[in-house]
């Protein structure tokens, strides 16, 4: 139940917390520095790629749909014209549902050998009410889009991160890790112990997004200069309204009371993106062995993810079975450090894959109650817990002055 408190708290709440910060956000020059962010044509992504860019960042949107993404770059540098230098943007292909499409995009900026400073896994899904499906590759789809993917490219591009140290790799989470909960033998949730539903497929990908970066976060050296975070959006407004029966869609008309548009929404992932004290926070966490990586709330400030979230055991455990699932070895992260591989080094087939498959939800999409609380969830897409710095540790960092910049 306290996980349910904190997705309707942030509804409620988020508005009050963030009222300190500027709408858009404040960013410094960027220019030199350059950042992929995934999901880039639509909501809170592109609202992201755009601000990055015309702060001054080399912005590569890695997207399915390239010519929705040539579209949208056209549009913004006509927009910019006279305004500066002309945006330096650019897209490239990256289809999060099959890990093929990873691994030839990893492979593609890899072999550019040029640096990367930022890294903002920001694509996901939310499929509301829908069966349960599974990727091309015979995993759970949210599962894979939501972490599979994004841990999988996190790690291949590692080589091009190392080389724009001091460099960061963003996750953007959500408030739903916090009623999740991850099965490392069952990540598919098929064994039959659990009945799936959108809400568990969701909730538990992004709670293993948050042990999977936990992991990785220890298992980076500080001299290699990368940091790992994830953070929340809020509760923001997408165009999920033209889908939904009407009942909902005059619910959803007084959403923005409450919620945020993609803009606000998007401040916290260039904050991460951007505040120089991030890795400062970064390193002062690792050095105090701190459980979980760093978490940024959707107002701007350290958070605490959810108490499930600490569980090291299941931690370590989400890890092994992530990498054994996208086809890395388990020492593959130390080698990508120590030059001792290369992407094209590693066999990322994988023959337990199972095939594709796709079971019937026992929870139907047709049902008032379940659509009412599905779109009350989907709207949370991206978000975190409003419960800030609630360890005894995030406060003595707070009085010691590592605190961030707004």
């Amino acid at each position: 139940m306290r996980g349910w408190s904190s997705v309707f708290g942030e509804i409620l709440f988020q508005r009050i917390t963030a009222s300190h910060l500027l709408n858009p956000l404040p960013l410094p020059p960027l220019n030199d520095v350059t950042c992929v962010v995934t999901g880039s044509t639509s909501d809170i992504g592109r609202e992201t790629a755009r601000q990055l860019a015309e702060a001054g960042a080399h912005v590569v949107m890695a997207v399915r749909n390239t010519k929705a993404a040539q579209e949208l770059i056209h549009q913004w540098q006509n927009e910019w014209s006279g305004k500066g230098l002309p945006l330096n943007i650019e897209a490239m292909e990256l289809d999060l549902i099959s890990l093929d499409s990873v691994a030839r995009f990893a492979d593609a900026w890899n072999a550019r050998l040029g640096p990367l400073h930022v890294l903002i896994n920001n694509a996901g899904i939310f499929a509301m009410g829908e069966e349960q499906k599974s990727s091309e590759d015979g995993y759970e789809q949210h599962m894979q889009v939501n972490h599979l993917a994004p841990a999988l490219l996190s790690v291949l591009l590692l080589p091009s991160l190392i080389r724009g140290s001091p460099s960061r790799i963003i996750n953007v989470n959500s408030v739903m890790h916090s009623v999740g909960f991850v099965d490392p033998d069952d990540m598919n949730v098929v064994s039959g112990r659990r009945k799936y539903s959108s809400v568990i497929g969701y909730s538990s990908s992004k709670l293993a997004q948050i042990m999977f970066s936990s992991i990785l976060f220890k298992k980076l050296p500080l001299e290699t200069g990368v940091s790992v975070i994830c953070l929340s959006p809020g509760v923001v407004l997408t165009n999920v309204a033209r889908d939904l029966p009407r009942i909902l869609q005059a619910l959803y008309a007084v959403i923005p009371y409450f919620i945020f548009s993609p803009q606000e929404g998007c401040r916290s992932s260039l904050f991460s993106a951007t505040d120089p004290q991030i890795p400062e926070y970064w390193e002062t966490l690792k050095s105090d062995d701190w459980p979980v990586c760093p978490f940024i709330s959707q107002d701007c400030r350290p958070t605490n993810p959810s108490e499930e979230a600490h569980n090291t055991e299941t931690a370590h455990r989400v890890w092994e079975k992530t990498l054994e699932l996208v086809g890395l070895p388990l020492d593959a992260v130390e080698k990508l450090i120590e030059g001792k591989i290369s992407n094209a080094d590693m066999d990322l087939s994988n023959n337990s894959r199972p095939k594709k498959t796709t079971k019937r939800s026992t929870c139907s999409p047709y049902r008032s109650k379940v659509l009412l609380l599905n779109f009350l969830i989907y709207c949370t897409l991206g978000t975190e817990s409003p419960r800030h710095i609630t360890c005894d540790l995030l406060r003595k960092r707070t009085r010691m002055g590592v605190r961030m910049n707004v």
